[in-house]
């Protein structure tokens, strides 16, 4: 709270966690409590899919800019009187659960608005703070979203079962009207940077403008590795404290408050660390730590009987040093994008580094079944390996600050591939990432039923037959998000050429710089 810029980024990440709370955990927990079918409820949860997808909007909100509060705060301000709105819609139809697909339609809107929230955030975040504010900025956001999340969703859910559910979410609701307040006087950034000319523009510079970096593919490895080892490891661990035999309120404990708690106190520490440590420094020691922290698990599974003291000291330090390991990797996703694309890249970053959380837990559990817990926890050790690595292709170790500045390029006339070669090669490479994503989802779900019901076997004819043949709402967007992969891979293919052979490149003057009155000192 010492910078006004630091301060609003937190306070707004507090909105950030409200609508992520109220879709994720209070409305299906209400809607199941009313008696509403089971399968409607898991229907309802789709409304989660805007944020799996933000990317696919986000360039809009590089390239269009609303007629007031700027290019960031407009677009913010606009998410936040939509999430006002539609939450009070949920709040109307509070006494009438049974209309659950006016609810889910409701939800959906509610998310969607908060998914165009989060693009303007953490657009803003990264051209508002400066290099020395953004570690301790990350922690804090954490913190407040995290405590956002748990207000909207299971705060909600005990206070809705002693008032009612309509008066929780209208208060819910007014919760926004302060934070609009804080996105209207917030600072604007110190660097004032034009949007790109065309749509097109805000589609594609972003891809090429992110592989004009040295090692810029290593980079994208590094995003998806790093956290591979945590993701593994935290994916299964509800099952594990099951079949060592934990008690429910053990779990409850121990996933609820120690790990909550931890996870906050972790990454607002890791932040910190990170601006006194410096970026290489803080990636390569938390790096390390959140690898070997999973030794505690393996304890855990070693002790046979249960043994509250250790699980929960297993489960508190792990859940540390995924903090530390999380506030350095938030540092460097702000380092990576580049201001005059910060809503696309980071959209696209982010949306890269969630992927391990989703295939997490098919991996885990066909690895349990085939190896058991112990050697399990091993393997998720070995898994971490990869992105230290990878880390060191770019950020060698004793490297305090490295460089992710993107120096300009010149267009060379002799080696630059024709647009027509470009397509082909998009064309190409994304229909192979479709066929691969279509693979790798057929195998996880084929996975993920020998781990639910083991006595049919391992069908992968089956899982890939589903998969092309939807019949229901999930199934087809499951569907589509796979499309989308093999459309990101094509265009990053695309991007990848062109920037590496010349055949395309972002001309200075296409966002010059320029600083903002006044906003050099804004306090």
């Amino acid at each position: 709270m010492a910078s006004w810029r630091t301060a609003s980024v937190t306070l707004l990440s507090f909105s950030s966690g409200l609508p992520l709370g109220l879709v994720w955990i209070a409305i299906p927990d209400w809607l199941r409590s009313a008696g509403v079918d089971i399968r409607v409820v898991g229907l309802v949860t789709l409304a989660q899919a805007p944020w799996s997808f933000k990317f696919l909007w986000s360039p809009l909100m590089d390239r269009y800019v609303p007629p007031f509060w700027g290019r960031r705060r407009g677009w913010m301000a606009l998410a936040q009187v939509a999430l006002f709105i539609t939450t009070l819609a949920v709040a109307g139809v509070g006494g009438h659960p049974e209309a659950a697909w006016v609810v889910g339609a409701l939800a959906m809107a509610v998310a969607f608005s908060a998914a165009t929230q989060d693009i303007a955030i953490d657009a803003y975040s990264v051209e508002v703070l400066r290099k020395e504010e953004q570690g301790v900025a990350v922690g804090a956001r954490v913190a407040l979203y995290r405590a956002a999340m748990f207000i909207a969703g299971s705060a909600a859910i005990t206070l809705a079962g002693r008032i009612s559910w309509s008066l929780v979410v209208v208060g819910l609701a007014v919760l926004y009207i302060p934070l609009l307040l804080v996105t209207r006087f917030a600072p604007e950034p110190e660097e004032r940077v034009p949007p790109p000319r065309s749509l097109k523009d805000a589609v594609w510079y972003p891809f090429v403008g992110f592989l004009q970096r040295h090692r810029a593919l290593e980079i994208l490895a590094f995003v998806f590795a790093y956290k591979l080892a945590d993701n593994l490891g935290g994916s299964l661990l509800r099952p594990f404290l099951v079949d060592m035999g934990y008690s429910a309120t053990d779990r409850g404990v121990a996933l609820g408050t120690i790990g909550l708690f931890g996870t906050i106190a972790g990454t607002l520490v890791g932040g910190a660390w990170t601006t006194v440590l410096g970026l290489g420094r803080a990636l390569w020691v938390f790096g390390v730590v959140q690898i070997v922290s999973n030794v505690g698990y393996v304890l855990v599974a070693r002790a046979g009987a249960p043994n509250q003291l250790l699980m929960y000291s297993a489960i508190g330090f792990e859940q540390v040093t995924q903090g530390l390991g999380t506030g350095a990797f938030s540092v460097l996703l702000l380092r990576l994008t580049q201001k005059r694309f910060s809503a696309t890249q980071f959209a696209l970053l982010s949306s890269l580094f969630s992927i391990p959380r989703v295939v997490a837990g098919p991996i885990s559990g066909f690895a349990v079944h085939a190896m058991g817990w112990e050697q399990f926890f091993w393997f998720t050790m070995v898994a971490g390996v990869p992105g230290l690595l990878l880390l060191a292709r770019f950020v060698p170790i004793g490297v305090k600050e490295p460089n992710f500045d993107v120096e300009a390029q010149v267009r060379p006339a002799t080696r630059a591939m024709s647009r027509g070669a470009l397509t082909t090669a998009a064309v190409l490479s994304g229909v192979a990432g479709i066929l691969l994503g279509g693979l790798t989802t057929a195998l996880l779900g084929a996975m993920q039923a020998v781990r639910t019901k083991p006595e049919a076997g391992f069908d992968f004819g089956a899982a890939l037959s589903t998969m092309f043949q939807p019949a229901s709402v999930t199934d087809w967007v499951t569907l589509a998000g796979i499309f989308i992969f093999g459309l990101v891979v094509g265009l990053l293919t695309a991007a990848a050429l062109a920037a590496r052979s010349g055949a395309f490149y972002i001309p200075e003057e296409e966002a010059p710089p320029t600083s903002t009155p006044g906003a050099a000192e804004a306090r």
